[in-house]
């Protein structure tokens, strides 16, 4: 056994004892105010709504964007040559030099893992 607090084990609450008197709490009101212990914890729902509020935030400049540049201009592509508005342009340059980092990235990966099995497997 050791004199940690946090290893005891919790009295159970019989079943009496729990219909009568809170127990008293341990702090005042203002402890509970300024306590990291009291704060709401951020939880991966609330992630997961910031998320779509930033993402729609940034839809929404986009679609501004797009809407702001609309003349017509031609693309020369290779042999190929198509009009698009401006904003479309800059947009497909933008969505197609992110896909080419998350294929990079996604090459950089599958390395690594590939790396730490050989290395797992050389340790055994």
């Amino acid at each position: 056994m050791t004199s940690d607090p946090a290893e005891r084990p919790s009295p159970t609450p019989s079943p009496e004892s729990s219909q009568e008197t809170p127990p008293e709490p341990r702090a005042t009101p203002a402890e509970y105010l300024v306590s990291p212990e009291s704060a709401v914890k951020f939880t991966r729902a609330a992630a997961l709504w910031s998320a779509l509020i930033v993402g729609f935030v940034i839809l929404i400049l986009l679609l501004v964007f797009i809407l702001q540049n609309t003349d017509s201009t031609t693309i020369h592509f290779f042999v190929w040559e198509w009009n698009l508005p401006v904003g479309v342009a800059i947009l497909l340059a933008a969505v197609c030099g992110g896909l080419l980092t998350v294929a990079a990235g996604t090459a950089r990966i599958v390395q690594l893992r590939r790396a730490a099995k050989k290395n797992l497997k050389a340790g055994r």
